[in-house]
């Protein structure tokens, strides 16, 4: 993993710290589902962190007044392991880049906040999907680093059920291409493609929304075509690993750890994460200071995408950030 932005020839550590060191930090660990419209046409580039700077998520957050203020925050937005110009398989390993998983992804950005950064406590850490999975366990595993934390689009349970099914699936169907190779392929196989492609639709983009954009058989095939001509979601073993990385995601054990003000985001029409399931809910029963708000579904929502739009839940974040508590690590510590 490496540190996004440019970096001053000759630079100290303590010059490229300075200008931080005077704001709250925020750590926004990036999932999916932030592309335009319905989410899919992005749907396997995980983790990267220019997936978040979009109008509908940036352009409600990072501007001037708005709850996450670039001129007041130090937003750390990084590319996860496995994904943008971090370490992966397609810098030259192949299939023989070691596994990791969402433990390692969450170690490796602490590591790089407090290591490489030189920050040793944060006021946010917020992630959507994969990020919100992340965000979870950061909460657990670094209890006295934060003091609000902000999980999207993710339960705190095992990565099970049709979740799990579906991603399997989707595994399974690059893997059974013999144009994958056993991952020593000249050209992308055309399954990557349509497996996410397939992936997307089915877990992502809301059923009152995609009634509304495709209510005829032709809509719905324009819309299916638009897909299939995009271009592949990055490459096929990258995103083997990204996929497969959440399959012991689990943070249930560990949901009493939680110190900071916590506030789960949800959408009531997302389809990896039902909230018919009530698994949330009860789960934040075990949490000191945690809640949920769940996005009513509409023709505006997108299923799991949802919260890639930011307008449905930044008044919330706002209102969060102005009355919880500031902790210091210290403070943390002493409780």
């Amino acid at each position: 993993m490496r540190a996004a932005g440019p970096r001053i020839q000759g630079e100290t550590n303590e010059s490229r710290l300075h200008p931080h060191s005077r704001r709250p930090c925020v750590r926004v660990p990036i999932g999916g589902g932030f592309g335009r419209g319905l989410s899919g046409s992005k749907g396997g580039r995980l983790g990267r962190a220019g997936l978040s700077l979009t109008p509908g998520f940036a352009g409600e957050l990072f501007g001037s007044g708005q709850p996450l203020d670039a001129s007041k925050y130090f937003i750390i937005l990084p590319d996860a392991i496995g994904t943008g110009k971090s370490a992966k398989p397609s810098d030259g390993l192949r299939t023989k880049f070691p596994k990791y998983n969402y433990d390692d992804m969450v170690e490796a950005q602490y590591r790089l906040v407090t290591e490489g950064l030189g920050i040793r406590h944060l006021r946010l850490v917020l992630g959507n999907s994969m990020g919100g999975m992340h965000t979870w366990l950061w909460g657990e595993k670094y209890p006295d680093v934060m003091d609000v934390l902000v999980p999207m689009a993710s339960q705190p349970t095992p990565m099970a059920s049709r979740n799990w099914m579906l991603r399997r699936m989707m595994l399974e169907t690059i893997r059974s291409d013999p144009e994958w190779n056993n991952g020593n392929y000249a050209t992308q196989p055309p399954s990557l493609r349509l497996a996410s492609v397939f992936f997307a639709i089915a877990t992502s983009g809301g059923t009152l929304a995609y009634q509304k954009l495709a209510p005829t058989r032709e809509q719905a095939d324009k819309l299916v075509d638009e897909r299939l001509a995009a271009a592949p979601p990055g490459d096929a073993n990258d995103f083997l690993y990204q996929w497969e990385s959440s399959r012991d995601y689990d943070p249930s054990a560990g949901l009493e750890r939680i110190e900071a003000a916590l506030l789960a985001i949800n959408s009531a029409d997302d389809e990896r994460n039902p909230p018919e399931t009530a698994i949330t809910e009860r789960a934040l029963k075990r949490a000191k200071n945690g809640r949920l708000y769940l996005i009513p579904a509409s023709e505006d929502t997108r299923g799991h995408a949802t919260t890639g739009m930011a307008k449905f839940w930044s008044q919330q974040l706002q209102q969060l950030l102005q009355t919880a508590p500031r902790r210091t690590t210290e403070d943390a510590r002493r409780q």
